[in-house]
């Protein structure tokens, strides 16, 4: 684990605390939760020097996060998560573990535009988790149609990590284009091709299936077809992770952070808090599941779960307060174990 002062090691429990208390980022909903009686504009600073502490590295994260991991390989997903602060265009890149119904982000980097992320912010991204969890560790990697190239694709190839990656329907697969090859393919239809075939110069399975709304899904893989599918469905998880740090979560558009260096390190914080709740959570739901409804769906989601125990905790159980934080060290379970 990384060294952090001590002082920089209190402000980040301070502002993960505040933050799942408070359920948003922003500076002004943060100060009444912080601990302390120094005044409201001392408790501001308190949270912009957060961002700011070159401490705070994404080394420094991605150590908290590593130590939550289960053992074993692990599904990784990448995907970019964008929205706007007046004129100011927000755009983050994230690659994570797919867990529990959720992606936990491990690495993430701000792209300085709108739009796609280019085949260099991936590499190097994936390269920078590759340090500290090796291709062995991987299960492989699912992504959507922004990450597609042959340059990309070669080079996951060469790391020994194998993908099921969405390719768009104008993608050429073995001179044909992918609409050509699947065009008549119905509804919730599964098919693939008789052998493997060049995409994006790589020679791979070709995978499709017809979506509800009609809409062709193309994915190309190095695994069977039941296992893309199966690892394919779980892509979806990385928009729950999104949708719980943002609106139905952490309200992480309402930062007026627009920095890039800085906006990383308030993503690290909420991140830290989210997965705080989603720890707790976990362990709740292995005690005393959540309700499912007349619907079928759950009654509330795990991270909303665990936020509300670390709630009650913080402000009226403190007695039980060390056993949940002795969670937030504890790996969680691989999935499917008991």
């Amino acid at each position: 684990m990384p060294f952090l002062r001590h002082d920089t090691l209190q402000r980040v429990v301070d502002v993960i605390f505040a933050m799942v208390t408070s359920r948003s980022v922003n500076q002004s909903d943060l100060c009444a939760h912080l601990p302390g009686a120094s005044s409201l504009n001392a408790k501001k600073r308190r949270v912009e020097r957060g961002c700011q502490d070159p401490q705070l590295t994404a080394a420094v994260f991605l150590a908290f996060l590593l130590v939550l991991l289960p053992p074993g390989k692990l599904l990784l997903s990448m995907d970019r998560t964008t929205w706007e602060r007046g004129e100011a265009p927000l755009n983050l890149l994230v690659l994570g573990v797919v867990l529990h119904g959720y992606t936990v982000p491990l690495v993430w980097t701000a792209l300085d535009h709108d739009g796609n992320s280019g085949t260099v912010r991936r590499i190097q991204l994936v390269s920078r988790l590759l340090k500290a969890l090796p291709a062995a560790r991987w299960k492989g990697l699912v992504a959507d149609r922004e990450f597609i190239g042959g340059e990309w694709f070669r080079f996951l190839r060469r790391k020994g990590i194998k993908r099921a990656i969405r390719i768009r329907k104008n993608a050429v697969v073995d001179e044909l284009r992918a609409d050509a090859w699947f065009g008549d393919l119905k509804v919730g239809e599964v098919r693939c091709l008789a052998e493997r075939a060049n995409v994006y110069g790589e020679v791979m399975q070709v995978v499709a299936t017809r979506s509800p709304a009609g809409d062709l899904v193309a994915i190309a893989t190095d695994f069977s077809v039941w296992d893309t599918c199966v690892l394919y469905r779980a892509r979806w998880s990385v928009e729950c992770t999104f949708a719980s740090l943002k609106v139905r979560g952490f309200d992480l558009e309402r930062t007026g952070i627009t920095r890039p260096d800085r906006l990383e390190r308030l993503f690290g914080l909420v991140v830290l808090a989210w997965i705080s709740c989603l720890r707790v959570g976990v362990w709740l739901q292995a005690q005393v599941p959540v309700k499912v409804k007349a619907h079928g769906r759950p009654a509330m989601s795990l991270v909303r779960y665990g936020a509300e125990r670390l709630c009650h905790a913080l402000r009226w159980n403190l007695p039980e307060l060390p056993a949940l934080i002795s969670l937030l060290s504890t790996p969680f379970h691989a999935p499917g174990a008991a």
